[in-house]
């Protein structure tokens, strides 16, 4: 077993102790009671951490999953101007990491099919809203997978990736859903969350989805049948508050569609990100403050939200570590490919393969399961081509070419009323 203490006794605060009762016996926690979790200390830390650490055994016991799965970054070329992004390419961006590049649907697909033959059930796409991009593009996408790999999971298209493909077709959220799902995609990652508190957003992308945009299309998706993870990108400009908001407002929507699969806590990653670099945030959570997310989440959304997934490629193995002894049970994708979080600096790797996801999982005594993007079982097939997967042929990102823009292609812009896009 890993050598990291366990959380101490059940010395806690008298408020404290009542907020553990109320969230263990499923309760909604009032916005106070949440703020009260994180700004707990010492022994009192300690008890929300062993509080949350009970409910996951009590919601899913002692297994651990995880999930092969590919993540397929098809452009890194992006019209929105996220303050805390490293990834995204455009004007007066070249000290930024990397080349502008745009992949094709060959690649797109060469790609997929080369996880496949590695064990992989699921495929990850998200990219920049490249400004030649339409709702066409991603259905293109989406059928070029399914046509190659009809058993292939297609876990697709952020939020705004969602409202932007629907405004270029002048259709709405839910009806464009509907033309992806019968496309072929399966899920939707719950990413673009950031906070789901618009004091925030107003700083660091105000001209992306709000909050309520962000809800409105993840509603929309479950109304349609697709489920959908949830995000936060925390410790940056956000507070306590901001993450109390956030939590409960993922409660109500999981307790108005049923529609989310698990939570991802994602700790801000400082290093190359320019709201970071121009002294307008902080390097990013402390090691407490990410544990105590994951711990906080479990509490704040038991029993709604079964699944609380550890961030290996932001926390590393040892952080990831504590989270599973806080509340989380879930490791995510081995991924094979990053570029987001290693834009921002991140530097724990692109690939967790399945033996050492399960080596890290038995540090903890616990049973590691590969799963399928719904929580499944991984079938033996899959399971045993991923154990015995081959390296990964190294990959060439296509240059971007220009394109010849029409003048009258609109550059949609959800975000807030007379907050303009940062500057370039």
């Amino acid at each position: 077993h890993v050598a990291l203490p366990a959380w101490r006794g059940q010395d806690r605060a008298p408020l404290l102790a009542a907020t553990l009762d109320r969230a263990a016996a499923g309760e909604t926690l009032g916005e106070d009671e949440v703020v009260r979790l994180f700004e707990a200390r010492g022994d009192d830390a300690h008890a929300v951490a062993a509080a949350a650490d009970r409910l996951r055994r009590q919601a899913v016991g002692e297994t651990v999953t995880y999930v092969v799965n590919r993540n397929i970054n098809y452009t890194n070329i992006c019209y929105f101007r996220c303050q805390f992004c490293a990834f995204s390419k455009g004007k007066l961006s070249e000290n930024l990491r990397g080349s502008p590049y745009d992949l094709g649907n060959e690649e797109i697909v060469r790609r997929a099919e080369e996880a496949w033959a590695r064990g992989a059930t699921e495929v990850c796409l998200q990219g920049g809203i490249h400004p030649e991009y339409t709702g066409a593009t991603y259905l293109a996408i989406t059928q070029a997978i399914r046509a190659a790999l009809p058993g292939m999971h297609i876990h697709a298209f952020s939020p705004l990736e969602v409202w932007q493909g629907a405004k270029t077709l002048g259709l709405s959220p839910e009806a464009f859903l509907r033309e992806l799902k019968a496309a072929g995609l399966g899920t939707l990652p719950g990413t673009a969350a950031e906070v789901l508190d618009d004091e925030v957003r107003r700083v660091i992308c105000p001209d992306k989805v709000t909050t309520a945009q962000w809800l409105e299309v993840v509603g929309a998706a479950h109304a349609v049948g697709l489920r959908t993870t949830a995000t936060i990108m925390f410790g940056h400009v956000d507070g306590y508050r901001h993450w109390a908001r956030h939590l409960l407002r993922l409660r109500a929507l999981q307790a108005a569609t049923g529609g989310l699969t698990e939570f991802v806590p994602l700790p801000f990653v400082a290093s190359e990100a320019p709201i970071y670099l121009k002294g307008r945030a902080r390097r990013g959570p402390t090691l407490r403050e990410a544990v105590l997310m994951h711990a906080v989440a479990r509490l704040a959304l038991h029993p709604l939200v079964p699944n609380i997934q550890a961030s290996w490629v932001k926390m590393g193995p040892e952080g990831v570590l504590r989270c599973l002894q806080a509340g989380a049970n879930d490791l995510g994708g081995t991924l094979m490919n990053e570029s987001i979080t290693r834009a921002a600096g991140a530097e724990h790797g692109q690939e967790l393969p399945p033996p050492a996801m399960e080596a890290l999982i038995r540090r903890l005594g616990r049973t590691p399961r590969q799963r399928t993007t719904l929580y499944g079982d991984a079938p033996a097939e899959r399971v045993a081509a991923a154990l015995a997967a081959a390296p990964l042929a190294p990959i060439v990102n296509t240059p971007s070419v220009k394109y010849a823009r029409s003048d009258s292609r609109t550059l949609f812009r959800p975000g807030l009323a007379g907050a303009p896009p940062a500057a370039e």
